[in-house]
């Protein structure tokens, strides 16, 4: 996963070997494999705030498999499993790509502020292995490169609304998130330049936009 996430040039909250070890003894894991038993793809559920929040982790596709719809798979497959495991829990997720955004919209996911996902120190510290926690950090945890995304099983909009909406905006979301990584990269440039000597918000930013 690390070294996947390096190739692409993302952050990561790096797990152990054992971690991710428990993780599958503990049935919150998809593993795909061929039906010859070559490994294909994982995912992990990851929990916190008591149960209250979930999140779909560490999820890789090996090379040989991509582009071909696995992805997508596994994240269905894993989405079913943690809404079966944690019928109440909001499932979030945190992206730098599109194509993450994509498949999260076909499953009802949107877009949210940082604000509304889980505030569990714990899972925070995780970002501290990301090579953009100085960011995330020096935004007050309030912005980051990353796209945060919700279902909220209490109060969400259908699969076919987000998906529907993403298929729209899609190249919007794309210019945000080109916009969103300048921004947030000017700050720490500039930085680097001088010292080298040189009101109540929507209940989402889908809520908000979907209405506009």
């Amino acid at each position: 996963m690390a070294s996947s996430a390096m190739a692409r040039g993302t952050g990561i909250a790096k797990r152990s070997p054992e971690y991710i070890q428990e993780k599958m003894r503990e049935g919150k894991a998809v593993i795909a494999f061929t039906s010859d038993g070559i490994w294909a793809g994982f995912c992990y559920i990851e929990t916190w705030s008591h149960g209250q929040y979930v999140a779909n982790s560490g999820l890789i596709v090996a090379p040989q498999f991509r582009k071909g719809g696995l992805a997508k798979a596994i994240k269905r497959k894993i989405f079913n499993l943690s809404r079966q495991q944690y019928p109440e829990a909001k499932i979030f997720g945190l992206t730098t790509g599109l194509a993450v955004m994509k498949i999260n919209s076909e499953l009802g996911y949107e877009p949210v502020t940082y604000s509304e996902l889980t505030q569990d120190e714990a899972f925070w510290a995780g970002c501290k292995s990301c090579v953009n926690y100085d960011i995330l950090m020096g935004k007050e945890r309030k912005n980051c490169f990353c796209t945060a995304m919700l279902y909220d099983p209490k109060d969400h909009y259908e699969p076919e609304e987000t998906k529907d909406y993403f298929e729209k905006k899609k190249n919007v979301f794309d210019r945000l998130l080109r916009i969103k990584k300048w921004k947030l990269l000017k700050p720490f440039l500039k930085k680097e330049t001088n010292e080298n000597g040189a009101a109540g918000k929507p209940k989402s930013i889908f809520h908000h936009l979907f209405h506009s």
